[in-house]
Order: structure tokens, then C-alpha cells, then sequence
């Protein structure tokens, strides 16, 4: 494992300092040592993508990946086909902005089967992957935690995921491994070494799971403030030979409202002391 110490693989998520605009998040992240930002969309409105990518890299910033996309199922065609009209756009924004790769949140349809909504999810999935292989776009399938089922996303485990890659069998679509979503798993540290051995693991992102938590949305915890086994999973993770940066990607209306300097000196005291 890497020197836990060293910033060297730290990327933090806007979302996760979301009173920031992205051009302060920039400035805070990189005078603090952050290497990597991954950018939340909703960042980039009213932006030009050009000159935000500009600004990322003459801050010394890696841009990791760019969130989010996916939400395929739909309980009619019409609804099914503005989804992937919305992707193929965020595919043309995140290479814009020189992101490698986009996260999927994949949806589901209450009105329809989780059977149904997955097999929607890999037709949409292969829908937009000629677009996304040419502009030089992967796609990250994200699991997430089985609360989320009836409409964020019908893909809750790493063998959902791990199935669906392999059903799929197209290069450049993996899958990012969220602690938050995934902690609970029996089966995770079995079904993280398949997606090793496949080379499937495109992203790891981090935070705590809080007992008790206040929402299941908006109330994660930073890394060392909940019951997640963060280290643990970490390892797992790079021993599947995974290379990539260790992503804090935290939603919590706590941190929010606390004065982002600060929260940001937390995240990286939290860095080096639990993830």
C-alpha cells in the first residue's frame, strides 16, 4: 500500500466542498496538496470547459473523472431515449474538460422490474459506448447501497456489476467501488479480487458510514467518523491492482454549512488518519 501520509493519490470530489465554486475549489485543493479533482457537473454551468480544464492543469490538479451520468431506465421509450441523448452530452462535457472517465449512477424504474431496469441499463450503456470509445470517454459503473434500488440505481453489489461488465464485455466500461454504498457486503472483498483479475476496478471512492445516521443521503460521514472498515476495503482494492486515486466524495449538509477551509484541513487529516 502507498505511504498513507503522502497526498500523493488524494482526489476530492466539488460536490464534496459544494458551497465552493469550482474555481475556488481548485485553488483550495491545489495550495493544500490535493493532487486529483473529480468535477460534479453541476460545477461546470455557465462554465467554458475549455478554460476550466486550463485552469486545472496550470493548478497542478489531475482531473480523475467527472460525475455523473447514467440513469437509463425508463418505463417509456421516451423517457429511455432523453437519457441517452443526456449522456451522449456529458460524454462530449468530460472530454471537453479532459476527464478520463464518467461515473454511471445507473437508475431505476418504479414501474418496471430491477430485471427490467438492468437489462435497460446495459442497452443504454451499449448505446452510448461508440460514442464515449471515440471521444476517448470510459464508463464507471458505480453499485449502490440496495436503499437506492427503487430509483437511483437497480445495480446495488459488486456482483451486479461485476455481471454486468462481464455480460457487456466491452473495453473501457468498469466499475467504481464506493465504500459507502459497498461497506456492508459480505461477498465485496471476493467480488472486488473478480474485478482485479478483469482489470474492471476504474475508480475507489471514500467516506464514512455514520451510526446513527441522520439522512441516507445527505449525512455521510468523513473517513474515521463512522463504522466502515476503510482501510480494510482500501487494501482490497489495491491489492486487485488497482493504481488510481482514493476519491473523498462526501455529501453531508454538517460539513457543508462548516467553513470550508477548515473542512478541507479535515478531509486531509482524515486522509492520512483512517483511509
Amino acid at each position: 500500500m502507498n505511504d498513507l501520509t503522502d497526498l500523493e493519490k488524494l482526489c476530492i470530489h466539488t460536490i464534496t466542498t459544494k458551497p465552493w465554486t469550482i474555481e475556488e475549489s481548485i485553488e483550495h485543493y491545489a495550495r493544500a496538496g490535493v493532487q486529483g479533482i473529480t468535477l460534479w457537473r453541476d460545477a461546470l454551468e455557465n462554465r467554458n470547459r475549455q478554460t476550466i480544464r486550463k485552469r486545472i492543469q496550470d493548478a497542478g490538479l489531475n482531473i480523475v473523472s467527472m460525475c455523473r451520468g447514467g440513469f437509463f431506465p425508463g418505463d417509456t421509450a421516451e423517457k429511455r431515449e432523453l437519457a441517452i441523448e443526456d449522456n451522449l452530452r456529458l460524454i462530449d462535457e468530460a472530454a471537453d474538460v479532459g476527464a478520463p472517465h464518467i461515473v454511471l449512477v445507473c437508475g431505476s424504474e418504479p414501474n418496471i422490474s430491477l430485471e427490467e431496469s438492468r437489462q435497460q441499463i446495459m442497452e443504454g450503456i451499449s448505446r452510448i459506448y461508440g460514442h464515449a470509445r471515440e471521444k476517448g470517454v470510459k464508463l464507471a459503473i458505480e453499485p449502490l447501497h440496495p436503499m437506492y434500488a427503487d430509483s437511483r440505481s437497480a445495480v446495488n453489489t459488486m456482483e451486479q456489476a461485476n455481471d454486468m461488465c462481464e455480460t457487456l464485455c466491452l473495453k473501457n466500461v468498469g466499475i467504481a467501488v464506493d465504500i459507502y454504498h459497498l461497506w456492508w457486503d459480505p461477498h465485496l472483498q471476493e467480488e472486488i479480487k473478480r474485478a482485479g483479475k478483469s482489470d474492471n476496478i476504474m475508480a475507489f471512492h471514500t467516506c464514512d458510514w455514520k451510526n446513527p445516521t441522520t439522512d441516507f443521503l445527505l449525512d455521510r460521514g468523513l473517513m474515521g467518523e463512522g463504522i466502515a472498515p476503510i482501510r480494510e476495503i482500501r487494501s482490497w482494492v489495491e491489492n486487485g491492482g488497482f493504481k488510481g486515486y482514493v476519491e473523498v466524495e462526501i455529501f453531508s449538509e454538517l460539513h457543508w454549512k462548516k467553513d470550508q477551509k477548515t473542512f478541507l484541513e479535515e478531509i486531509i487529516q482524515a486522509y492520512k488518519d483512517f483511509a
